[in-house]
């Protein structure tokens, strides 16, 4: 009597074109359209400038939907897992740009974060083959804080209550900073884990 063979069932094929994808897309395309109304608004027209922070804030808002639908639905692809970060950092490492080159920020803070934020997806992508670092509590937190941060700056907010912008991003600096420590130190803890297994 011969054992008969166990069927095994084909791997799930998550197509390329689905909503997770197409939001990552959407968040792309609004980089240079962010850029453009910036530049238009030269930071002084309030109409341009409150166009530049919606377009800036439905970006952002892309950024939160997608990954919650992708892992929803398991929608995770190959191309999702790379083009996601690099719309992230565009989208922000271009706001923080503007907002220096406007002299709505110091540059030194566009600086260290636009560093931590590279600095970490260069790091995530050293230590792949070891393991996944996955995103933290804390730099969800740092997500949020410079989300709104920006939105403050980027809005024409009245006086004296544009002070707050600066506080909120003092506070995301800070959060930036220290998740940035916290994952090299889980990046060295997985590497030194996978040499010892």
């Amino acid at each position: 009597m011969t054992d008969e063979p166990v069927p095994v069932a084909a791997p799930r094929v998550v197509s390329l074109y689905n909503a997770a994808n197409a939001l990552t897309v959407l968040r792309l395309i609004l980089v240079p359209v962010f850029l453009a109304m910036v530049v238009a608004s030269q930071m002084t027209d309030h109409d341009w400038r409150i166009g530049a922070c919606v377009a800036f804030c439905v970006a952002s808002a892309t950024d939160f939907v997608d990954g919650w639908i992708a892992r929803r639905w398991h929608l995770v692809t190959s191309f999702g897992k790379i083009a996601d970060p690099i719309a992230d950092k565009a989208l922000t490492g271009t706001a923080l740009v503007l907002l220096s080159a406007y002299d709505q920020l110091p540059w030194w803070i566009t600086v260290v974060i636009l560093a931590r934020e590279w600095g970490i997806t260069a790091l995530r992508f050293w230590v792949i083959r070891y393991g996944v670092i996955p995103a933290s509590r804390g730099g969800k937190l740092k997500t949020g804080l410079q989300t709104l941060a920006i939105a403050w700056y980027l809005w024409p907010v009245p006086e004296p209550f544009d002070v707050i912008g600066t506080w909120v991003m003092y506070a995301a600096l800070i959060v930036t900073v220290v998740t940035g420590v916290d994952y090299v130190i889980e990046a060295l803890r997985l590497r030194r884990a996978a040499r010892l297994a």
